[in-house]
């Protein structure tokens, strides 16, 4: 192992992979300053990137880039008090309120220190588990491999915020899409519909973007101006590196949570912040400082969310297990280079690995050394309002779509999704599962048929690991039963908890906004119908091709049921509570001034649900817009190409969507267009061709 260890560092001496560690850093750094995208737009932005390179290099890139994002995030958060990801929410309590003390630079000092340590520490972490569970790995069958998968989609959902049978559903409905093209087992067409564009099944890639990329875009491209007021980047850097020094033990234990979470999957970075913000403060003397300034309110988080990525890495490189969006695509782009995470891991590709822990660790100690450069230009980066980004986002991802496949239908799957996307984040239903399933789908049923091949019957059911895994299945959910059920003994409850009502929401007003509402029935009846209209086509399969689409659509069918019991459920329960309030208010002056009080406050109820009314409203007539002029943005590529359709959707989008000034709008298209033409000269990327080219 020491010998694999250092020869993947002798490889980082190679010009060509520095080179891609380097380009990596730099993206995740831009990156990580965009509302929404962190980790998982940056893995998806520059995988299309990665087709036709070496694995080697196409992993430096992508966990040089994955390394580094958590800690430019922090640069919003602090100066604007708009946290560039969910995680950065936590840092934003002490490190906005320490900058607008004027000591901005010590706070930024605290955290970029702390997401080197956090990088440093996670990726020790990855390489002692490498020894430590390589002969668990190695002693992994078929079976264990099959559980491993169903392990890795459960318990996104399981352990996923907010409703379990959400999480589940949408991870059900992932594994339905990953089953699209032809089965691994019988060469077979699978919902296809006579399509040979689906008979090769869905692009990963377009799966990811649409998701998670084109659905924040148009969830947040209403965002016309940026609403805070930067604070001055002052204070002093060397205060705040003395500072760091003195809570050494903070970083070490945020750094240990981090990874911790990291390993679990569905928990992600967004929790273990959390958790070693709880930590910190259960452990300090003196709490009244936290939330107004205090260091060990940055320190400990900051370690957590770089670890956490480092962490999930484990779980993913290891078992096969994605804990989270990023670690699934990378999961994604190992299977396409015929590198099976797992056994074969460990034991072919074993500098692999190693040269994935070298490059993390250079990329967090580069990543902090940049963020201390160039924190003046990071920071003029989040002074720009969304709705400008939201073009050339759209442009860069649509082209990487393209890449994968060079098929223009690609690029409709992703819009496609997209929309699926928005209304799973507006409802409440976890996208990660969704993801992960989708990565999971065609492993899952190969282990499973080579499982069936070679036992008999379930006796395969009975061996010690499978036990084991179906162990760590059912706990969860039964603790996550155990406290639905104490909660509704206690207090009602409707079993209805969704995202948006969790503790460490991360200020994204449309992130559960349209939960118990019409939207969200409507979506759960649409997953019934999916399922129902799976199982129906399954029954023209053979039987070995049939098996896992039925088992899957069963399932989904069961969990999408359940779900439209909860919404009807909680619909009756509104509107009972609004038929109890509507005969409990007075009708006149005999109530005196009591009365008059409760009418002024059920009026600003009322009031305050219209104003949620119309910003829900708001926010889906936007989103809609955007996505026709997605559309209509792709008629223009299938017609003129894709340089000419960006040289006249973008200013029309400045100008109309973003409200910007012509000139603006002029110059952001032709510096756009200048960057497309250069492209295929620098990078292996094809620009779509059109219709009357």
């Amino acid at each position: 192992m020491t010998d694999a260890a250092f020869s993947a560092l002798a490889s980082l001496a190679d010009p060509s992979l520095l080179m891609m560690l380097a380009v990596g850093v730099v993206a995740g750094l831009v990156i990580g300053l965009i509302p929404g995208l962190g980790g998982t737009g940056a893995v998806a932005i520059l995988l299309p990137i990665t087709f036709g390179m070496e694995p080697e290099p196409a992993l430096a890139m992508l966990i040089g880039a994955l390394a580094v994002v958590h800690t430019s995030d922090t640069v919003a958060a602090v100066l604007l008090g708009a946290p560039g990801s969910a995680s950065a929410s936590v840092t934003m309590l002490d490190g906005y309120s320490m900058a607008r003390q004027g000591q901005a630079k010590r706070a930024l000092s605290l955290a970029f220190l702390s997401s080197m340590a956090g990088g440093l520490i996670g990726a020790v972490g990855l390489t002692l588990a490498i020894p430590l569970a390589r002969p668990l790995v190695l002693s992994f069958g078929s079976p264990e491999l099959f559980m491993l998968t169903i392990l890795g989609v459960s318990l996104a959902a399981v352990l996923s915020r907010g409703n379990v049978v959400k999480g589940l559903t949408a991870g059900l409905l992932g594994l339905l899409l990953g089953l699209v093209g032809t089965s691994p087992t019988t060469a077979e067409e699978r919902f296809s519909f006579g399509s040979l564009f689906l008979s090769d099944g869905i692009s990963l890639v377009a799966v990811a973007l649409g998701v998670f990329g084109l659905a924040e875009i148009a969830s947040r491209v209403g965002q016309r101006r940026v609403t805070e007021k930067p604070v001055e980047l002052t204070g002093g850097w060397g205060s705040g590196i003395r500072e760091w020094l003195t809570h050494w033990t903070h970083v070490i234990r945020g750094a240990l949570i981090g990874i911790w979470a990291g390993v679990l999957p569905g928990v992600g970075a967004t929790a273990g912040t959390w958790l070693a913000y709880g930590q910190a403060v259960a452990t300090a003397k003196d709490k009244r400082k936290f939330g107004k300034g205090d260091p060990r309110g940055i320190v400990g988080p900051e370690s957590a969310n770089n670890s956490v990525e480092a962490g999930d890495l484990i779980p993913t490189f290891l078992f096969g297990i994605p804990g989270g969006v990023p670690s699934a695509m990378l999961l994604g782009m190992l299977l396409t280079y015929g590198i099976q995470p797992g056994p074969a891991i460990v034991t072919d590709h074993l500098d692999l690995m190693y040269l994935i822990v070298w490059a993390f660790a250079i990329a967090s100690v580069a990543g902090a050394f940049l963020c201390f450069l160039a924190t003046g230009s990071l920071a003029k980066l989040t002074k720009v309002p969304f709705a400008v980004l939201g073009p050339g986002l759209l442009v860069v991802m649509l082209l990487g779509a393209f890449q994968e496949g060079g098929q223009i239908g690609d690029l409709w799957v992703m819009v496609a999704l997209g929309v699926v996307g928005f209304f799973l984040k507006a409802t409440g239903m976890p996208r990660a599962p969704f993801l992960i399933g989708f990565v999971l789908a065609i492993p899952m049923e190969r282990y499973y048929y080579l499982t069936a091949s070679l036992y008999d019957g379930a006796s395969w059911v009975a061996r010690p690991g499978v036990l084991v895994f179906a162990a760590l299945l059912i706990v969860p959910l039964a603790w996550s039963l155990i406290k639905r059920f104490r909660r509704a003994s206690g207090a009602a409850d409707d079993g209805h908890r969704d995202e948006h009502e969790s503790d460490d929401k991360d200020g994204d007003e449309l992130e559960g906004s349209l939960a118990r509402t019409p939207w969200s029935l409507a979506v759960a009846v649409v997953a019934v119908l999916v399922f129902v209209g799976a199982l129906w086509v399954s029954g023209s399969f053979s039987a070995e091709a049939a098996l896992m689409p039925r088992l899957v659509a069963v399932g989904g069918l069961a969990a999408a049921l359940i779900l439209t019991w909860q919404e009807l459920r909680a619909r009756r329960q509104a509107t009972r509570r609004d038929t109890l309030d509507d005969s409990l208010e007075p009708t006149g002056g005999s109530g005196g001034s009591g009365g008059s009080g409760a009418t002024t406050v059920a009026t600003r109820v009322d009031h305050a649900l219209d104003a949620r009314a119309l910003a829900r409203r708001h926010d889906l007539v936007i989103a809609m817009r955007t996505f026709v002029a997605m559309a209509a943005f792709l008629v223009l590529v299938m017609l003129g190409g894709y340089l000419a359709a960006t040289l006249v959707f973008t200013p029309v989008f400045l100008l109309y969507a973003a409200r910007t000034r012509p000139r603006t709008a002029i110059i952001y298209t032709l510096v756009l267009g200048a960057v497309l033409l250069a492209l295929p000269s620098l990078l292996p990327v094809d620009l779509p061709m059109g219709l009357l080219q």
